[in-house]
């Protein structure tokens, strides 16, 4: 039997830097494997008591995880900076460092107590490359200038997903705690008959996202003539993930609860890493109409409605959209 090949091994050959930089990050992850997975046992479960930047009463896991992350990734000399979805602005490292990390540490969070699967999205932007400690501006990049993202996610196997300069990765977690590489040049179907989104929020959605909601429902006999299953994890990382593995199309639209924000999620942390994950399987990522990737961010915390996944099922929601 051949020897499964190794995060590590995958990684040689890369520039070495940007090497270090997802090995930090896979370490990071491994360690937060063990804290899910011991979460009542560690007394790690439950609210921390205070909330974040995005005023979200964070969970204790939240925290411990994203001091792990910031950890790991400051002490890598090829990160000039780093931004997490937990923190208010961004922390200098490395000055010359060559790259960026942002990252949500623990994606889901209200999963985080009932032993749904949850997980960390990341994203890794080229620096200035100037002998200088970075600032908030340098991480105002559009994402289709990211030169990596992945996720990991805690199920029942704890899985890494990874891009580089193209296709998309997956490793397994084994029982020594090494990445094991377990599938390669990950596709999404074009076509599908699933979609994910939080229904109860209905009477609050745009029309074009309701009337693309309303065809999916009237089944075989509506417009759309086929019958579609309707799946939400409230992870989007556990989402996202199902998408890459079978197809569908996850939608968090904009609300009317909250006219003046454009969305619910973050451009930077989540929307931007989840779709060049996506783009680079051969789906589509936008926020109903526009290329998220294309999107020129304008803070650190900004938010965007997101549509990805299957490509003609992302396409349909755009046709809608475009038409209203």
């Amino acid at each position: 039997m051949t020897t499964p090949q190794t995060l590590t091994q995958f990684l040689d050959g890369e520039d070495a830097g940007l090497a270090s930089v997802i090995g930090a990050i896979g370490s990071a992850c491994v360690e937060i494997s063990r804290l899910v997975a011991l979460g009542a046992i560690l007394d790690n479960l439950g609210a921390a008591g205070q909330v974040n930047v995005q005023d979200e009463e964070q969970k204790k896991l939240d925290v411990i995880t994203n001091d792990i992350l910031s950890d790991a990734l400051a002490a890598c000399p090829a990160v000039a900076g780093l931004a997490s979805e937990e923190l208010e602005t961004i922390q200098a490292t490395t000055a010359g460092g060559a790259y960026l990390a942002l990252f949500d540490p623990l994606d889901g969070s209200s999963n985080i107590d009932v032993n749904v699967s949850i997980g960390t999205i990341f994203s890794i932007l080229p620096a200035p490359g100037e002998a200088r400690a970075v600032i908030a501006g340098d991480f105002l990049l559009p994402g289709r200038d990211q030169v990596a993202a992945g996720y990991a996610v805690y199920g029942p196997q704890t899985i890494l997903v990874v891009t580089l300069a193209r296709g998309v990765t997956a490793f397994t977690l084994d029982a020594d705690g090494v990445w094991q590489l377990t599938q390669t040049d990950i596709a999404i179907p074009a076509d599908t008959k699933e979609f994910a989104i939080n229904m109860s929020n209905q009477r609050h959605w745009a029309d074009p996202i309701r009337h693309y909601i309303g065809g999916c429902l009237s089944g075989a006999e509506g417009p759309r003539g086929k019958n579609f299953n309707m799946r939400w994890i409230a992870s989007m990382v556990a989402d996202v993930h199902r998408i890459l593995m079978r197809g569908g199309i996850f939608l968090y639209p904009w609300d009317k609860r909250e006219p003046d924000r454009a969305g619910k999620l973050r451009l930077m942390y989540e929307a931007n890493p989840m779709a060049l994950l996506v783009e680079r399987a051969g789906g589509q990522a936008t926020n109903g109409i526009a290329r998220i990737l294309d999107i020129q961010p304008t803070e650190l915390h900004q938010r965007v409605p997101v549509v990805l996944g299957s490509a003609n099922e992302v396409e349909e929601v755009r046709r809608v959209s475009a038409a209203a």
